[in-house]
């Protein structure tokens, strides 16, 4: 029986293509049908490989790769998570956060790939409705966060924020991030989040540059959900799902941010503590500044 992997890269760097071409030919060689997206298959000009459309272009896959950095591994989680197939990223940017292994692992995880020597873990994510007058619903979602942000900069945000059907609080601000633990690292450390682990049940709130006496990063239940609403008298506000969906907000917008209907299944290649994982990406001093007193 034929097996098949989808194939996700950054076609506009030529270091990313070539390695492109080295996985697809090894994928090839042990039996695989090779998949890349359609619109991306003159770029990449790979041989022997099949060019799929859209959205489906995962359905059927036993695997997608991500070659890339974490905007590369966050647009193939577009295709593989209503496919439900498991997704492997291969770090070939600066941090890479989301991806499994490094570019000088390669071969090492294609061959891992081809005998099915990985486990598979499931990444919760956020799905978001927004809602205003006048206007269509949007629904959207997200692995690492959805945040609602201000559209113009010289103006502040105002934002009355619920959770679990409660008001907690009216902010004025930049903005306010909802993330996963798997987003912890992301938008909402930057925001002063804390660093959750992936194996945590959890959603986070985290407001950004809040004009406020209480404006701390909050960690809640899964099952919570968050209504954000955009004050009618504020400034236009912008939605984004992952950095990679944008929608105008007008004022009077409500945004109602839960847990995500389907997960993301990521490749798991090693059992590697996340603590190593951290401790790698964000190159921690392990050993401090002041050094060892022993």
């Amino acid at each position: 029986m034929s097996r098949t992997a989808l194939l996700v890269t950054h076609t506009g760097r030529r270091r990313s293509t070539e390695h492109a071409r080295a996985v697809a030919a090894d994928l090839i060689a042990a039996g695989f049908e090779v998949r890349v997206v359609a619109e991306e298959a003159d770029d990449l000009d790979l041989p022997g490989v099949v060019p799929v459309d859209g959205l489906q272009a995962a359905e059927g896959a036993e695997i997608v790769f991500a070659l890339g950095g974490d905007g590369t591994f966050l647009r193939a989680a577009e295709l593989a998570r209503p496919a439900k197939v498991p997704l492997l990223g291969i770090n070939l940017g600066k941090v890479g956060f989301l991806a499994e292994a490094e570019i000088d692992d390669l071969d090492t995880a294609v061959r891992d790939v081809v005998g099915r020597n990985y486990t598979v873990d499931e990444r919760l994510t956020l799905d978001v409705t927004a809602e205003f007058d006048g206007g269509p619903t949007i629904e959207s979602w997200a692995l690492n966060e959805i945040s609602v942000e201000k559209g113009e900069r010289a103006q502040m945000l105002e934002l009355l924020v619920d959770v679990d059907g409660r008001p907690l609080s009216r902010y004025g601000c930049d903005g306010v991030v909802c993330a996963t633990p798997t987003g912890s690292t992301a938008y909402a450390f930057s925001g002063g989040g804390p660093v959750v682990w992936p194996e945590v049940e959890a959603l986070l709130l985290v407001p950004i540059s809040a004009h406020a006496l209480f404006s701390r990063p909050l960690v809640t239940a899964p099952t919570s959900t968050f209504v954000i609403t955009v004050d009618p008298f504020t400034t236009l506000a912008v939605l984004c799902c992952d950095g990679r969906r944008v929608y105008d907000l007008p004022p009077g917008a409500t945004v109602t941010v839960r847990r995500g209907a389907l997960p993301v299944r990521v490749v798991r290649l090693r059992d590697r503590p996340f603590t190593d994982r951290l401790v790698a990406k964000f190159d921690l001093p392990v050993q401090g500044w002041r050094g060892s007193r022993r």
